[in-house]
């Protein structure tokens, strides 16, 4: 029991957070997450640009910047010019790592294609099943990095279940400032039917937006 209430105010708390804030990074994206290679990539570029200390609006607007640019696949990413990708980098907002995001791209693209033939897939079968491998495999794309590698799963948990429950420290930073409890395990139990995805998206924006936490615990009243 907490001071707030027990479970049945946790459960409530979750359900609002969920029922208000709970579209994932990948959706606002207009990313329709399926276990195939082009959107599982467009994942891996938005979790790359999530991760800079920039804004996640400026970060999904660059993403979108990125696709209607025809840069949604690891071969016509690295295909593309460095400046083809500066320049649609800056048409999403994101010009505070612009020119070094844009070597990173073309450089992970490469990456990507020369050693798990352009689909991530082939990285997932690489990880044999295992989170934290998989974690560790990501890591590998130039600018991705630990911060990365965990947006990816968060938001990726639902078409990889092995991944799944994928509630990382800043998940839990929301769950804390909602004074819900920490443990993976328990916020699910509370979330009941709502997919894991769903709601780590939803513990992060109480997490880095104080006014979702309020917002929320306004409706739980």
């Amino acid at each position: 029991m907490n001071a707030r209430g027990g479970k049945d105010r946790d459960r409530h708390v979750v359900r609002e957070l969920v029922g208000a804030h709970g579209q994932t990074f990948a959706e606002e994206a207009g990313i329709k997450l399926t276990d195939t290679p082009q959107p599982l990539y467009r994942l891996l570029v938005l979790s790359h640009l999530l991760s800079a200390r920039i804004s996640g609006s400026i970060a999904v607007a660059t993403a979108r910047a990125l696709h209607e640019a025809g840069l949604r696949n690891p071969r016509r990413m690295a295909e593309a010019d460095w400046q083809e990708r500066v320049d649609a980098l800056g048409r999403g907002g994101y010009r505070r790592y612009d020119e070094r995001t844009a070597t990173q791209l073309g450089d992970g693209a490469e990456l990507l294609t020369k050693r798990w033939g352009g689909d991530l897939r082939r990285l997932r079968k690489e990880a044999d099943g295992k989170a934290g491998e998989l974690r560790h495999l990501l890591q590998e794309f130039p600018g991705v990095g630990p911060s990365g590698a965990d947006i990816f799963l968060r938001e990726a948990q639902g078409v990889w279940p092995e991944a799944a429950p994928y509630l990382d420290r800043k998940a839990l930073d929301g769950a804390e400032r909602l004074n819900l409890p920490k443990d993976p395990d328990r916020l699910v139990e509370l979330a009941g039917n709502t997919e894991p995805a769903v709601l780590a998206a939803a513990l992060v924006r109480a997490a880095i937006d104080k006014e979702v936490a309020e917002d929320t615990l306004r409706r739980a009243g």
